[in-house]
């Protein structure tokens, strides 16, 4: 059998990438196929196992899978899916991933505005003591109240150009103390650099960052090569900080109109519960001079880019 390796190029690789991903971390007892007891070189299926399961060519397939087929029929795309067992988000990826083939362009993008709107920041801080903030489709921080920044414990050490929410959960050393489902926590967000990165593979916020993640840590490299790209998110999430102790909060993200790439992300506790009242201690403890004068520099920053 000819080696797993790959010839992939342009967005057509993107394609290949994700299904060489999916079809490895597929078993075949997932599928339905029986497995002999000789030696399998391969993890989960082979690329003839897909191929039939799917009802194509085993060349066809092969094609697909190196980028040198770029235009699969609806019909393809659904019977790769089915075959795959993806769920209703990675199929949908799929589809992304294949329609961008189709098109592909080699002039990437220009990446979104970073600029936040005057009037966003007004509802960062109408928010207050719920910690809120902005973030960009890469996950750095645009903008934020005090709650919002100081919630992730030690990232307002950092300069406000390197402060991001992906960085922060693989780079920093107190992010794993500070999320006691750390593990959970990066699975998810790799997924949706994974899923973000697949529609945008050549857009330089993105794969800068993804690079940075890549020769910095190892966690990050494994889960990035296992091609997720559906995200868990818990409604509720628990931070052991180290200011206010432990809390339990309620998050929300959405995107924004207007404003291509950037979201808002809000965390709220029960009034009159001890979560809430942490969450207040928090707000206060984030309001002292200093990092008031560090988010108002920075805001003036980004008001000016």
């Amino acid at each position: 059998m000819a080696p797993e390796q790959s010839t992939d190029r342009g967005d057509g690789g993107e394609l290949g990438r994700f299904l060489r991903a999916r079809r490895t971390q597929t078993s075949p007892d997932r599928v339905g196929l029986t497995v002999g007891t000789g030696l399998r070189r391969t993890p989960g299926l082979r690329r003839e196992e897909l191929a039939t399961l799917s009802g194509i060519s085993i060349d066809y397939y092969v094609r697909l899978e190196r980028g040198r087929e770029t235009r699969p029929s609806p019909a393809v795309l659904d019977a790769l899916a089915r075959a795959l067992h993806l769920d209703d988000a990675e199929h949908q990826h799929l589809r992304e991933l294949a329609t961008r083939a189709a098109q592909y362009a080699p002039e990437p993008p220009p990446p979104p505005s970073r600029t936040v709107r005057p009037h966003l920041k007004l509802v960062l801080e109408t928010l207050r003591p719920s910690p809120a903030y902005v973030i960009s489709r890469s996950m750095d921080l645009l903008a934020w109240n005090p709650g919002g920044l100081v919630l992730f414990a030690g990232l307002a050490d950092w300069p406000a150009s390197q402060r991001n929410i992906a960085r922060y959960l693989f780079l920093h050393p107190t992010a794993p103390t500070l999320f006691p489902d750390w593990d959970y926590q990066v699975r998810g967000c790799v997924a949706r650099l994974r899923a973000q990165s697949g529609i945008d593979p050549d857009a330089p916020d993105l794969t800068h960052l993804v690079g940075e993640l890549l020769l910095k840590s190892p966690d990050f490299a494994k889960l990035w090569e296992r091609y997720d790209v559906v995200g868990r998110k818990k409604i509720q999430k628990t931070f052991h900080h180290p200011e206010v102790g432990v809390l339990t909060l309620s998050g929300q993200s959405m995107h924004l109109e207007g404003t291509p790439g950037q979201r808002l992300g809000v965390y709220t506790a029960e009034p009159g519960t001890a979560d809430h009242d942490a969450m207040l201690l928090l707000d206060l403890t984030s309001s002292r001079p200093a990092a008031h004068a560090d988010r108002t520099t920075d805001e003036r920053r980004h008001t000016r880019s």
